[in-house]
């Protein structure tokens, strides 16, 4: 899925889902506080406790430090067809008997012997669903392990993040996310301050806890419920960061771990996400022109066709049932459809060419899938849990003024989704202040396998080759292909490199490359 940081610019996968908005109007006499100096004074709000109730959220288990967490009993109890259970963490590590947030999991057991423990995975997001992976991940020669995902906390069941509901949520999305006019930019500001207002007044004090780093001690704590001396595991995208996270931690209980579609972990900023949609959707374009695909005939002019039916939207959106494809919907329902690599070039035009046509459903449909929103109009956790996880993670407390100067610089890197993606106003105006940060080597970590892909769109490959250098014991696998991930099917080469370390310990040379 997608990666930290940026809301519209710069998250993982699902960076695009809060491309836009129409918020619920200011009430009266409120004021939204915007630094006149950027850099100089912090534009995150403040708002009282709201001592709201959270589902998930109860008293925490009394002992000396994590002795009566470590005391929970796990029982497993059939989930369709797999096993689920349920724990407790502690909302806050520092003060563990004060409150605990419920942590969900499900397992497929192992069906070949010897067992070789538990391979916990995660998909990704922030925000994505642990549990649900389990179901569909690739598990052929892993048959030894117990296959088991939770969903972080403040996601899915894990005592998720709650902000408005589903029709605020759709006005949301229906702003211009990179505005032309001085009124749309107000608007935008408008609105990512109500959606952090809103998501403090459903969520209260856990947005102050749901950090990567607090994730990765609940890996921990999972890890030693379930009885491993060490954490095998296999992370996708934002899971990467998980991954890494704990490497820092807990090195000297870090096992196999398999980090695929690696985020930036460095301080260096200089590869932007947008870079890698902007990469993906040119590879498409050549593709397009090469297979007369009618919508150019050469690469730029595909691009040219794409782009302009984004700026025709921003002018006149098109209907599309009893909905409305905007701009900033058809820019996410074309990032959303290449993420799936070359097997949805074929979708994506057909998808374009309708829109051409008058009919955008596709494209919103599209646009849907990558926002969390189902038939019904429901939004999923991962909506919600996205931006409040990616803000808490965030380093910088910088504001609405230094975000309008990162979207220019992100316009000259990224051309195309550089621009349309538009600036990151969400963490700017998010009412928690971002949680300690970690310098991450791993040091001491057995050997960790990073993953990248030549052509990811939601994290660029430059990321990997940054993670498997900066990571002490990093080992470096390239995958020369489209799509957004590596391992489960897309590549014998890749899959047997996974397998043999995580079943044989056998480590990749450093700088291998698949196809």
């Amino acid at each position: 899925m997608h990666l930290p940081v940026r809301v519209g610019a710069v998250l993982l996968a699902a960076a695009l889902l809060l491309a836009g908005c129409d918020a619920p109007s200011q009430q009266a006499g409120e004021e939204i506080r915007i630094s006149s100096v950027p850099g100089v004074a912090i534009d995150r709000p403040q708002f009282p406790d709201p001592q709201v109730s959270v589902p998930g959220m109860v008293d925490g288990l009394a002992g000396d430090g994590l002795t009566g967490y470590l005391a929970q009993p796990v029982t497993w109890t059939a989930c369709g067809t797999l096993e689920c259970a349920e724990v407790l963490a502690p909302l806050d590590y520092a003060d563990p008997s004060a409150r605990a947030v419920t942590l969900s999991m499900a397992r497929r057991p192992a069906t070949k012997k010897p067992r070789l423990g538990t391979l916990f995975v995660n998909p990704g997001g922030p925000g994505g669903s642990g549990k649900s992976l389990v179901n569909s991940f690739d598990a052929q020669g892993l048959e030894q392990y117990d296959i088991v995902g939770w969903d972080p906390r403040g996601t899915g069941d894990s005592t998720p993040v709650v902000c408005f509901g589903a029709s605020q949520t759709d006005a949301l999305n229906n702003l211009d996310a990179s505005p032309d006019t001085e009124a749309e930019r107000l608007a935008l500001i408008q609105g990512a301050y109500e959606f952090g207002k809103s998501c403090w007044e459903h969520s209260g004090v856990l947005l102050e806890h749901i950090s990567t780093i607090e994730t990765a001690r609940d890996l921990d704590l999972l890890r030693r419920l379930l009885g491993d001396s060490e954490l095998h595991y296999l992370g996708y995208s934002y899971g990467t960061q998980i991954g890494a996270t704990y490497a820092e931690l807990f090195p000297q209980h870090t096992g196999r771990l398999v980090l695929d579609a690696a985020v930036n972990i460095t301080d260096n900023d200089d590869v932007i996400q947008a870079m890698g949609f902007d990469l993906a959707l040119g590879n498409f374009a050549s593709w397009c022109a090469e297979n007369s695909c009618s919508l150019g005939g050469t690469k730029q002019a595909v691009l040219d066709a794409v782009t302009g039916l984004f700026d025709r939207l921003d002018a006149a959106p098109l209907r599309a049932g009893a909905r409305t494809l905007t701009q900033s919907l058809a820019v996410t329902g074309v990032a959303a459809m290449l993420y799936g690599g070359t097997d949805a070039w074929p979708t994506l035009v057909s998808m374009i060419l309708a829109a051409q046509n008058g009919n955008g459903k596709g494209l919103l449909i599209a646009a849907d899938s990558l926002n969390s929103r189902d038939d019904s109009g429901s939004y999923g956790s991962l909506f919600y849990s996205l931006p409040a996880i990616n803000c808490l993670d965030t380093d910088t407390e910088s504001g609405v003024l230094d975000a309008d100067g990162v979207w220019s610089d992100d316009e000259r890197k990224a051309p195309i989704f550089g621009t349309y993606f538009g600036p990151a106003y969400t963490c700017a105006l998010w009412p928690v202040r971002p949680s300690l940060q970690l310098h991450i080597r791993g040091a001491g970590a057995k050997p960790i396998v990073v993953i990248g892909g030549t052509g990811d769109n939601a994290t660029p490959y430059q990321q990997a080759v940054d993670m498997a250098k900066q990571l002490d014991s990093g080992v470096l696998v390239t995958y020369v292909g489209e799509g957004h991930g590596s391992y489960g099917g897309k590549s014998d080469c890749v899959d047997q490199i996974v397998v043999d370390y995580l079943v044989e310990g056998t480590v990749p040379k450093n700088g291998v490359r698949c196809s």
